[in-house]
Order: C-alpha cells, then sequence, then structure tokens
C-alpha cells in the first residue's frame, strides 16, 4: 500500500472514530450449515436497521432452496416493528448462497456490495461461461460502496472500508462503535479467512486486518463465520479489536507481514473448496438471484469440470 493510500485509510478511520458515541443493536442468526452468522443491526432510537449477510437455505443433493433461515430474520424484524433500509453483503460468499432478493421483497431494504464486485463477476463470469446476457457492471445491487463512502441507520453514522484479500471486493461496515468484517478474521482461537480464491492475495487481507484492528480496542466485532476451534465446543461470533490484537492466532500484535503470508499460502494449500462454492458464486455474483431458467423453465447450477 503506497503512503497515499496509508494516508488516506488513516484518514477514513478517523472518519470513523470522530462519528462514534452511539451504538446500535445487534441480533445475530446462526446457520450451523454453512457456519454463518448473519446480523441485524438496528438503531434503538429510530428502528431503522440494515440486515447483513443473510442465509438462504440450499440442499447441495436435491438442488432445492428454502426460506427457514431468512424467515427467522424476517419475523425478528416484523416482532420488534424495525424498518430495513439496506440488505448490505460484505462480498460475494463462496459458502452460502444469499437470501437478500427475498429478504427485500419481504422487508424492502437497498441490496448493497462492494463496487469490486465487478471484479469477481468478470472472473467468474468466464469460469462458469455465464455468456453475454450475464451482466458484469454490479448492476444486479441498487448500490455498490466505495472505501469510505458514508450511510445512515438511523441515526447512527457508518462508514465503509474496502478490505480485499479473501477477495477483492470484501467490505467492513462499521456502525457506530460496531464492525461488520466478513471474510478477514475469524474468532482469536481460530485465525484469518483463507485468501486462495481467484483474485484472493494473503498480502492484502494481512494489510485490511491491520487497518481493521487499527479501530479503538472497545470496538465490537461481529464475525461473519465460525467454526470452533479445537478446544472451544460453542459457536461464537462476536469479538473485539482488543481480544484480535492481543490473541489473534494469525495475526496478533507482532506478527509481520512475511510471515503471515508464508502461513496463509502454506494454510491455504492444505484446504478443500468450500462445499457449496459452485451454486453459492453463480447465485451470489448475481446479486442473490438464480441463473436464468433455460427453454425448458429450469434454472440450472453449473459445475465446471477441473476449472477450481
Amino acid at each position: 500500500m503506497s503512503d497515499h493510500h496509508l494516508a488516506a485509510a488513516a484518514a477514513q478511520v478517523e472518519a470513523v472514530l470522530q462519528g462514534r458515541g452511539r451504538s446500535p443493536m445487534v441480533r445475530s442468526f446462526f446457520d450451523e450449515p454453512t457456519n454463518t452468522a448473519s446480523h441485524v443491526v438496528y438503531d434503538p432510537e429510530t428502528l431503522y436497521a440494515a440486515v447483513i449477510d443473510s442465509v438462504l437455505d440450499y440442499d447441495a443433493a436435491s438442488g432445492r432452496t428454502s426460506y427457514e433461515s431468512a424467515q427467522a430474520i424476517v419475523d425478528f424484524v416484523r416482532e420488534h416493528g424495525l424498518t430495513v433500509q439496506w440488505q448490505l453483503e460484505t462480498h460475494a460468499h463462496a459458502d452460502h448462497l444469499s437470501a437478500a432478493p427475498w429478504l427485500q421483497e419481504q422487508l424492502g431494504g437497498k441490496l448493497a456490495i462492494g463496487a469490486e464486485i465487478t471484479v469477481v463477476q468478470d472472473v467468474f463470469g468466464k469460469i462458469f461461461n455465464a455468456g453475454t446476457r450475464f451482466a458484469r457492471d454490479g448492476s444486479q445491487f441498487d448500490r455498490l460502496f466505495r472505501d469510505g463512502d458514508r450511510f445512515k441507520i438511523g441515526n447512527i453514522e457508518a462508514i465503509v472500508l474496502h478490505v480485499p484479500g479473501h477477495t477483492p471486493a470484501d467490505m467492513a461496515f462499521v456502525i457506530g462503535d460496531v464492525a461488520f468484517i466478513g471474510d478477514t478474521l475469524f474468532m482469536p482461537d481460530y485465525g484469518t479467512a483463507r485468501a486462495d480464491f481467484p483474485g484472493g492475495d494473503a498480502r492484502q487481507l494481512f494489510r485490511s486486518i491491520r487497518r481493521l484492528l487499527s479501530l479503538p480496542r472497545e470496538t465490537r466485532i461481529f464475525l461473519c463465520h465460525d467454526y470452533k476451534a479445537p478446544e472451544r465446543d460453542y459457536y461464537a461470533w462476536e469479538t473485539s479489536v482488543g481480544a484480535e490484537r492481543d490473541a489473534n492466532l494469525h495475526v496478533h500484535e507482532g506478527v509481520t507481514e512475511e510471515e503471515f503470508v508464508k502461513m496463509r499460502t502454506e494454510r491455504d494449500a492444505t484446504l478443500s473448496l468450500p462445499k457449496l462454492i459452485m451454486p453459492s458464486v453463480q447465485v451470489n455474483m448475481r446479486g442473490g438471484q438464480l441463473p436464468e431458467a433455460e427453454d425448458n423453465g429450469v434454472r440450472y447450477i453449473k459445475i465446471p469440470i477441473n476449472r477450481l
């Protein structure tokens, strides 16, 4: 990262700090089959809300979709009288299908993701031979966020931070004194996200993480996934900047960039692909919409052979 970009990043973090002071309420929903934590974040004063990283239930064996996980979010929102302003995606997930379009139908809210989704669309559009009818300009989303963009949930200020490395399009949403960081960090006893997908980069991931860890120690962090560390028998998805700085297995204070890149590269070489990567990416690069029906009225998920 150049001196110019470092200065810009520092200025954006400072803008976050100046806007702090209000604490949103957060209700999380954990989907064990995909190890995914979805979040409803809302302003307790105005009851305006955002849904972050929702899950569409998908049975890989049958190819059937359902809405039990998303319905739990709908029930919570309606029970608490919330008004959804945003359906936020931290990135185009490779491990679960997004339920954002269905949740928009039920609850409203603008669908938003990072502007670098166009890079993901271009790369995976080619991998899946999606054809010219698949738009690669991010037009499937209502808003494409860029680094430093500001928005509000009710009266609570929020800022978007570009944190690439896991994918080119990863974004973190800092909302009041809470950060939703997608696939960058996991719980301190589990470490960090992989960086070996097309467009991923371990060095970028390290720098993105260090940027996130420059937030105040007391900043609450909500994660997108948990897999249970070896010595832990329960799922967890909330931590803090201080806890990550002090104890994250992979990037605690004192770990150098070169040490991290070596560790992450060697570790990633041992990992299998996520079991739902084929359907997930094809759907999520389309903003959560299923591929268009073919001439027989049926939608299909493609499986490229010997490609990934």
